[in-house]
């Protein structure tokens, strides 16, 4: 089996924003689902995915209801 490596660093409850501003009420060894790290211009909310639209592939239906005239025509026999 290969071995993975990862260049993630542990995380630790003394990085956490809520640690460093007394505003955590756990006492915890390691960091919590809650964890957001501390940065100098304050709280920042987790990143999201980015919504990427599609290009159109279809320019035209490939089928389409008959118009009104031509469904009177066809029921007019």
């Amino acid at each position: 089996m290969a071995k993975v490596r990862t260049t993630a660093t542990k995380v630790s409850c003394e990085d956490c924003f809520f640690h460093r501003n007394m505003l955590c009420a756990l006492s915890l060894d390691e960091a919590c689902a809650t964890f957001r790290p501390d940065h100098p211009e304050g709280l920042r909310p987790p990143r999201q995915m980015r919504f990427v639209f599609r290009q159109e592939r279809r320019t035209r239906a490939t089928w389409q209801f008959p118009s009104a005239a031509e469904q009177a025509a066809l029921h007019a026999s």
